[in-house]
């Protein structure tokens, strides 16, 4: 039996949908919508039993989110709507949700929504070609190439970004503390990942001091 937070089933209306409800499945830390599916009563307690997410499909019947793939969905919490026919299932995915290799299958628009995930994934890729060597030693690096290469300036830039944030917000200039503050976090998650961690990391920290507050 999962330990991760569940729904009392008897508080879902399965009748309307003809036995099934609608699930929509969001990645519990970033909040990206991954994919929506359906289940009925067996799945979802199959889900709860396991911790691992369970659909119905009315061609495939009852199955088992990555069994094939490896792509598994570590539920965190269920909870209903409104109207008890449909659930919001967050979860920790262990791969992409869609069968074409995305995150999501609303790829276009969900990952658009999850901003600093996409600059975090973007500064990965650039640090990880500076790591591995690559692209042409030729073409000139990107500044976040740049920054990864030379721990002196990353940390200098992340030092002056601050001190122009609160620049801007001493002289209360909106417009300016907004634009600084951008920068910041982008120096940020440069300077998380060059010790290994991610904007990811600092989502579980917020999450856990939200809840002791």
């Amino acid at each position: 039996m999962s330990n991760a937070r569940a729904l009392d089933l008897t508080t879902l209306d399965f009748e309307k949908g003809g036995g099934l409800v609608s699930v929509v499945v969001q990645d519990s830390t970033s909040g990206v919508v991954l994919m929506t599916a359906y289940a009925d009563r067996e799945a979802l307690e199959r889900t709860i039993e396991t911790g691992e997410m369970h659909f119905r499909s009315r061609s495939r019947g009852l199955w088992h989110k990555g069994e094939t793939s490896g792509n598994t969905q570590r539920m965190v919490s269920l909870e209903a709507d409104c109207d008890g026919d449909a659930v919001l299932a967050r979860v920790i995915p262990a791969g992409p949700a869609c069968h074409t290799g995305s995150t999501s299958c609303f790829a276009e628009t969900a990952l658009e929504a999850d901003a600093l995930g996409v600059l975090g994934a973007t500064i990965a890729a650039r640090m990880l070609e500076h790591e591995s060597g690559s692209p042409d030693p030729g073409v000139r690096p990107s500044y976040t190439r740049r920054l990864a290469a030379d721990r002196n300036l990353r940390l200098k830039k992340l030092g002056e970004e601050c001190a122009e944030l609160v620049t801007a917000c001493a002289d209360s200039d909106r417009e300016r503390a907004t634009e600084e503050a951008a920068d910041l976090i982008y120096h940020t998650l440069v300077a998380l990942r060059s010790v290994g961690a991610t904007i990811d990391d600092v989502r579980r920290v917020i999450a856990a001091r939200v809840v002791q507050r």
